[in-house]
């Protein structure tokens, strides 16, 4: 569902990611972790369009969407959560979830949305910078699903909220790929919460993938070593 190949991003003269390649099947959940500063965002936001990167691949479903931009990424599957969530904290719930609507076949939010999210429901006409950091996340993820994506970005998902909250993400995310098939890649720093939703982890340092297991391989142990300074 989402192959990328040799990918490189620069920011001047400094090579921050080093010819990653990675695959990623449909109905599977990636999780890429790593300390800060390791690449995890900068990653992202190259895969997203939104920082330039040169690449032999970078396909969804098949095509090959390397020289596109951001725009067309997103109207051919590709969904971003961005680190820090980025909702829009002046518009209502409800018209936050519709900005993602710009791209999406359908013109109304599906029930299924608030399905997930009842919480969004109940606040829908609340302003987007009055909800917790929790509800925030799901309101980006919200967001994010509305246009019907193949392939779901998430970036750093857990970052500032509560344990209770972040057990809520993990079941809704799993809630999501059995209902939509979808694909899901996350960068993470908290295994508990990756171990929940995760088929696949990889570690990525100093802008490398330098580590890869199956949910059911993982030395827990090594892993944490990877994520402590």
């Amino acid at each position: 569902m989402f192959e990328v190949e040799n990918l490189k991003v620069s920011y001047g003269q400094s090579e921050v990611i080093h010819e990653i390649s990675f695959k990623a099947e449909k109905n599977e959940t990636l999780a890429i972790m790593g300390r800060n500063g390791m690449g995890k965002t900068t990653l992202f936001k190259s895969l997203m369009g939104i920082l330039p990167g040169q690449t032999n691949k970078l396909e969804i479903d098949g095509k090959d969407l390397s020289s596109a931009e951001s725009f067309q990424r997103v109207e051919n599957g590709l969904a971003y959560v961005p680190q820090g969530r980025m909702i829009f904290p002046n518009l209502t719930v409800r018209e936050n979830i519709e900005t993602g609507l710009q791209v999406a076949k359908q013109k109304s939010i599906p029930q299924e949305i608030y399905d997930l999210f009842p919480v969004l429901y109940d606040m829908q006409r609340r302003k987007g910078g009055n909800l917790s950091g929790g509800q925030q996340q799901q309101l980006a993820i919200a967001r994010a699903l509305v246009t019907n994506p193949k392939v779901l970005l998430l970036d750093e998902p857990t970052e500032g909220i509560q344990p209770s909250i972040i057990k809520d993400i993990a079941k809704v995310l799993n809630e999501i790929r059995q209902m939509r098939e979808i694909t899901i890649i996350v960068s993470e720093q908290v295994l508990s919460f990756t171990m929940d939703i995760a088929d696949r982890i990889m570690v990525i340092e100093k802008g490398n993938l330098i580590h890869e297991d199956l949910r059911e391989n993982v030395d827990a142990a090594k892993i944490k070593q990877y994520l402590t300074v």
